[in-house]
């Protein structure tokens, strides 16, 4: 499998990546048991089909070391040249508190450690209390490793605007944030996306099927109880439909997404991915996998393969124009970590 020219995206100038991410928050232990020889497996079916792009965190379980046993494994089967085709995005995501050089560069090492890199590709950081104006001091030495050379790029994740535009003006390069964006959740589109037009950051959206609700499995099923929602993602974007407008409104979604997806022989899950990657600012959607358990290669490539027209945008506007608007309910991006 080959995918197309359009499914790359220059994220940053040495920074190359899928527009489809490869997520690995499903390996946290929040999805189920994952095995670890069945993961790396699936990892390399994914960049053999042209998913080279892994976000993860220091804090998703064993994400780290998958990527650093992938990666060691590729090198010895291919060849060190391999590596230079494969991009893998941590985060950091540290308690508040005092933010010494010291305290940065040793959490940046054992990423470092973990994955078997020299440099981190790119190095998200997030920071869960504004309250603590700390985060500017963290950035401030996250910057200077990136100038060191211990990290390619520095980035952000739930950061809202106020405090992206606090950063941009303290000097601090940010070339991407990561934030919820949806069909459910279109915050990023009230004030975030101005910003980023403005000084150049880019968009990585997660959250985009939410958590696999927005798909063909779910079209015309009852709402589904507590003990349905068997992941942490079915939980939490559950919740979120149920701040948007409920599964009844849902279920209307998914039937004109349905209609939209028959007219260009896709899935419902394709057709809400390319809304959101058609999106201004937006440089790539994550799709969690869940390695060994499941895989949607096939399916997240068919995503390059159509386009939405106006007709389309124009039926699916008119059933999004009947929900809440979870701006004035939740805040800005990254504020439902911060309630």
């Amino acid at each position: 499998m080959t995918l197309p020219e359009s499914s790359r995206f220059q994220l940053a100038r040495d920074i190359s990546i899928c527009r489809v991410l490869n997520g690995m928050w499903q390996v946290s232990g929040a999805h189920g048991r994952i095995d670890p020889t069945a993961a790396v497996r699936f990892m390399f079916a994914y960049a053999d089909a042209g998913f080279t792009t892994w976000d993860l965190a220091d804090h998703y379980g064993p994400a780290e070391d998958f990527i650093g046993e992938f990666r060691r494994q590729l090198a010895e089967s291919r060849g060190e040249d391999a590596l230079s085709g494969i991009e893998a995005f941590t985060k950091w995501v540290p308690r508040p508190g005092p933010m010494p050089r010291q305290v940065v560069e040793n959490n940046i090492d054992i990423s470092l450690r973990r994955m078997g890199v020299e440099r981190l590709d790119l190095l998200q950081f997030h920071w869960w209390d504004y309250r603590d104006g700390r985060y500017l001091e963290a950035l401030s030495h996250l910057a200077a490793l990136r100038d060191e050379g211990k990290i390619g790029e520095v980035a952000l994740t739930n950061f809202d605007t106020q405090r992206m535009r606090e950063i941009a003006q303290a000097g601090i390069r940010c070339v991407s944030n990561q934030v919820q964006y949806s069909l459910i959740d279109r915050r990023p589109e009230v004030a975030m996306a101005e910003f980023c037009q403005e000084s150049g950051a880019s968009l990585l959206a997660y959250g985009t099927v939410c958590g696999g609700l927005l798909s063909d499995r779910y079209l015309g099923q009852p709402e589904p109880s507590r003990m349905d929602l068997t992941t942490a993602s079915l939980g939490k974007y559950k919740q979120m439909i149920d701040a948007w407008g409920g599964w009844n409104l849902f279920q209307q979604l998914l039937t004109v997404l349905r209609s939209v997806a028959d007219k260009h022989g896709m899935s419902i899950a394709n057709v809400a991915v390319r809304y959101v990657l058609d999106r201004p600012v937006v440089a790539g959607v994550i799709v969690g996998a869940r390695l060994g358990v499941a895989e949607h290669i096939s399916d997240n490539a068919r995503i390059f393969n159509f386009n939405l027209d106006d007709e389309d945008l124009e039926f699916i506007e008119s059933a999004l124009a009947q929900s809440r608007d979870l701006y004035r309910i939740i805040g800005d991006c990254g504020d439902e970590y911060r309630r």
